[in-house]
């Protein structure tokens, strides 16, 4: 566990420098960091290179993340999250996936329980990983999307298999009447498009449609295990993803010198775009550093310090400065308060 004190002194008492305010007035970030410690949306805007904020899209979806809003007090160790204007004043509480500070009214009926250690609350996702997380959950939608509906195929061979004697005398009848009423050719003379093709069907033998069920099947499985793995972002379904992908490229590229249609370009272009960001975004087998530094990039995202370092200021009770001074080294990501 971590007990610190909250604030920064240079960072805190800056706002009284010389100069500060009018800085401050004439642009409301340019005292903020450039970097990770920049709140979600209050970079400065790029024209022609739009980043999309996923905080602020997670805020969206699920609203902000917010704690201490029932507290009767608001304690000093909370001050890196909240802050309160005084008596039956504003209360300010900081959205620990966004860094948006909400004005609450005090709650209407408060509680006396103790707050809990802020090292017990858990810190939503932020930065490098909520991405990962909205980028592997759209790939494992897409992956889901392959599972049912290679498994419906998969069922509709084998059962195709199992009556197709049944199904082959059922067509054989019915397409005789069909074209005899007509004075067309009867089902034994060769035919082209749909009827071709359904005469192909039927000429597969009833042991290789068992093998082509089987085969489906345990591909449909394998898309069902990467929906799991990149829903939960493993990253051994991220290898399994890759290699899946990649190894279909050349079966893909091969169709589309046989037959172009928009559906495969795009089937194309997706996966191209999968293969692409699983290898350099996770630096799957080595690339940019590998795992390991893959791990180093989250973990400057993840937790209370990541949260610390989004602080740029922050002021005490009475008004003055307080100096943030790890007195001891977690065992695990902690956040910055006092006992």
């Amino acid at each position: 566990m971590i007990a610190v004190k909250v604030g920064s002194a240079d960072a805190a008492c800056r706002r009284n420098a010389p100069g500060y305010a009018s800085t401050v007035a004439h642009d409301p970030i340019a005292h903020l960091p450039t970097d990770h410690g920049v709140p979600p949306g209050a970079e400065h805007p790029r024209r022609f290179r739009p980043k999309l904020r996923y905080e602020l899209v997670g805020c969206g979806l699920h609203g902000h993340e917010l704690i201490g809003t029932d507290l009767a007090d608001i304690p000093e160790d909370y001050r890196l999250v909240a802050l309160d204007d005084g008596p039956d004043g504003t209360r300010w509480h900081r959205c620990l996936r966004c860094d948006s500070w909400l004005p609450l009214p005090p709650p209407a009926s408060p509680v006396t329980r103790t707050p809990e250690p802020l090292t017990d609350i858990e810190v939503p996702l932020r930065g490098r990983p909520l991405r990962d997380r909205f980028v592997l959950r759209l790939i494992a939608v897409d992956r889901s999307v392959h599972f049912l509906v290679l498994g419906a195929l998969a069922v509709a061979i084998l059962l195709f298999a199992q009556h197709k004697s049944a199904l082959q005398g059922d067509y054989t009848r019915i397409l005789n009447r069909l074209q005899g009423g007509v004075g067309g050719p009867l089902s034994d003379t060769p035919h082209s498009g749909w009827l071709g093709d359904f005469d192909k069907l039927f000429a597969i033998s009833t042991s290789h449609l068992y093998w082509y069920g089987v085969a489906v099947a345990a591909y449909a499985a394998i898309n069902g295990i990467e929906a799991f793995g990149l829903w939960r972002a493993r990253r051994w379904a991220e290898y399994l993803t890759l290699i899946e992908v990649a190894v279909l490229l050349p079966v893909e590229i091969h169709e589309l010198t046989v037959r172009i249609s928009v559906l495969k370009i795009l089937t194309l272009v997706l996966n191209l775009a999968v293969v692409a960001y699983l290898l350099f975004a996770h630096r799957l087998f080595g690339i940019r550093g590998g795992g390991h530094a893959d791990r180093a990039e989250k973990e400057a995202d993840t937790g209370w310090p990541a949260l610390e370092r989004a602080t740029p200021w922050l002021p005490t009770a009475a008004g003055d400065c307080a100096t943030i001074a790890p007195e001891e080294t977690p065992s695990r990501p902690a956040p910055a308060h006092a006992r």
